[in-house]
């Protein structure tokens, strides 16, 4: 009697298993995407920052952790990663003669893509007067991976902005090596609507190939920038130089006119990473938020 019943649920279970609502290609499944914004305000009055206006929805969220000094704002994808499809939108907007800084919780990862690319917006602004610290974590591109990503920042008066963004091809103590991928990175600085620094990062396939050569990316797998945008910012350029001293980096600046920007390329992330704390905490004059985990 037992092995009749164990024979019986056997059979019951192939027909279950090739019931047609199991017959279907994967080609007619409708994956899922995710869907996120985050949206963060704030004003200034009685010489503090006080939040105005806090918006999230779907994977986007943003935290606001207590802090000594002016406040910060932590925005965070929920998804966990970026593939094809998904859509996720930051904004941060700041009134004149506040102080914000903003970052995210961690690295974010673009993902093998299976169709269409993932579309980042992160959109923020800065009254008068006002100092605006944008300090994203490292991007981390997986083979394969197809994103577009835009980042605006619209500034006025003698608004000062401090921003970075890192961009990492795999993860090296993984082994991971990326040969295939797509990638349209657009960062524009605006000031009265007129554009100030328009610095765009197109990786694809065609040239990943092209690794070792020195006018590409040489056998670097992780590169950012690092930019001051304020009147009177080119008179850092002399002091910046001189912290450009990380082993396994090579680095270059430059300033003018209100600019200073420094660009940085390793084999690795980590000494990359080290390098951008050290000009983080002079020009800043602070450490970079706690989430950095230095």
């Amino acid at each position: 009697m037992l092995h009749c019943s164990i024979w019986c649920f056997t059979l019951v279970s192939v027909e279950i298993y090739r019931h047609p609502m199991f017959d279907i290609e994967p080609t007619d499944r409708k994956l899922q995407r995710a869907r996120g914004s985050a949206r963060v305000g704030f004003a200034f009055s009685g010489g503090r920052t006080r939040l105005k206006d806090l918006h999230q929805s779907g994977c986007a969220k943003a935290m606001l952790p207590q802090v000594p000094g002016p406040p910060e704002v932590v925005f965070l994808n929920t998804a966990g990663g970026l593939t094809g499809g998904d859509q996720l939108e930051f904004r941060l907007d700041l009134a004149a003669g506040g102080q914000v800084t903003g970052t995210t919780q961690t690295a974010e990862r673009a993902y093998e893509s299976s169709g269409g690319a993932a579309a980042v917006l992160c959109h923020l602004s800065a009254g008068a007067g006002a100092s605006l610290d944008w300090l994203p974590q490292e991007t981390i591109l997986f083979d394969r991976s197809s994103m577009d990503r835009r980042t605006r920042i619209e500034l006025d008066g003698d608004a000062r902005l401090l921003f970075c963004e890192t961009l990492v091809l795999g993860r090296a103590a993984m082994g991971e090596t990326v040969r295939q991928m797509r990638l349209t990175d657009r960062r524009e600085v605006l000031r009265y609507g007129r554009p100030v620094l328009v610095d765009s990062v197109r990786l694809d396939r065609a040239g990943l190939a092209m690794a070792g050569n020195p006018a590409m990316l040489g056998d670097a797998r992780a590169v950012a920038l690092l930019a001051l945008v304020a009147p009177g910012a080119e008179d850092a350029l002399g002091s910046v130089r001189r912290l450009l001293d990380e082993p396994g980096v090579s680095a270059e600046a430059s300033g003018w006119d209100g600019r200073c920007l420094v660009r940085l390329m390793a084999r690795d992330a980590w000494p990359l990473r080290r390098q951008m704390v050290k000009l983080l905490t002079h020009i800043r004059g602070t450490v970079p938020p706690r989430v950095w985990q230095i």
